[in-house]
């Protein structure tokens, strides 16, 4: 059984503590899953936003500050004017002055990102406030990019339910939160991310499918050249992962259709990780994987950045907060 992202963080137990900054330290839901993380010991939490606030939502939960659950504000820390000269530094060639770099990192997620860049966080978790395009941006142009990963990218860790039938199995859903319309590069450049991911997430040996509505040329469309051209491209870059494609859902996911329409194949039927074409596939995919499938979905995770960060749906729970904080503190750097 794959362990879940809290389960996999509690046995493993790194050698340095994770710290892990969230940029809305007032939101009720972000503030209980913090502190369902530090009472089980996955990381050390830094709340962001204004004192008051933060405090104030702290207290709702019967808690304080403390040594293990800090809270910072933007607009008096210590650490803004350093932070303002850095993203100024990042960013002035796109015509960022002294004072726009200063209202930017008193932004929570400019300032949360800027705690992972300086090293005093481990990661950092937004989004159940923020839109996906201001957490995003904020990783990009403070934490950058891993220096292979050419692009930025999500997935969704899948983990079926407790009555599954025979041949459920935990998987990797990429991208379904971010790229819409990948090229056949692009879709080669996220298998590849995805392969990490599960290896560091799931504790798997990847076996990678490449999704399409064709399975071995059942169907011609350019859509389906784009998939095919995208396989290829990901054997000749990474011959060491096992991957086909293009495959129908049900070939990468049931052995006995694996079986026959794609003999032979070491990934028809048992693939772990699958890479949807497009995000109109991805998005709509895990959802009927989670509300008809029973699957509880962990995610959107990006991957490809220099250091974690991670977003949040508007819709988490707590507990999506505190099972996206073990995500973010297992997460090596540059996947």
């Amino acid at each position: 059984m794959t362990l879940t992202p809290i389960e996999l963080l509690r046995k493993s137990a790194p050698a340095i503590r994770p710290v892990i900054s969230l940029s809305e330290g007032s939101d009720p839901r972000v503030v209980a899953g913090a502190l369902a993380a530090h009472k089980a010991d996955l990381a050390d939490i830094i709340l962001i936003g204004p004192q008051a606030d933060v405090e104030a939502a702290l207290s709702n939960h019967g808690a304080a500050p403390s040594k293990g659950v800090a809270v910072h504000d933007p607009a008096t820390s210590d650490l803004t004017e350093e932070f303002a000269q850095t993203f100024f530094e990042l960013r002035q060639h796109k015509g960022v002055d002294q004072d726009k770099a200063r209202a930017a990192v008193e932004t929570p997620p400019v300032y949360a990102a800027m705690l992972v860049r300086s090293g005093r966080a481990t990661g950092t978790v937004g989004g159940a406030v923020y839109t996906t395009g201001d957490i995003v941006r904020a990783a990009i142009q403070v934490i950058g990019m891993a220096p292979d990963a050419g692009m930025v990218s999500s997935f969704f860790l899948m983990y079926p339910p407790e009555n599954a039938q025979p041949g459920a199995r935990a998987m990797l859903y990429s991208d379904c939160g971010l790229i819409i319309n990948p090229t056949a590069t692009e879709l080669s450049k996220i298998a590849t991310a995805s392969a990490a991911s599960a290896r560091a997430l799931l504790q798997v040996d990847p076996k990678i499918a490449m999704l399409s509505f064709s399975t071995k040329g059942s169907a011609k469309h350019p859509d389906v050249d784009k998939v095919i051209e995208a396989t290829e491209a990901l054997r000749q870059g990474a011959p060491e992962l096992q991957v086909d494609g293009e495959l129908q859902f049900d070939a990468a996911f049931v052995p006995s259709v694996g079986d026959r329409k794609s003999p032979g194949s070491s990934v028809a039927g048992q693939a772990n990780v699958m890479i949807f074409p497009n995000l109109d596939a991805g998005n709509i995919g895990y959802k009927i994987t989670q509300r008809l499938g029973g699957y509880s979905a962990i995610g959107p995770v990006l991957q490809g950045l220099a250091q974690p960060a991670n977003d949040l749906s508007r819709g988490c729970s707590a507990e999506d907060v505190t099972q996206m904080i073990a995500v973010t503190a297992l997460q090596p750097n540059g996947t």
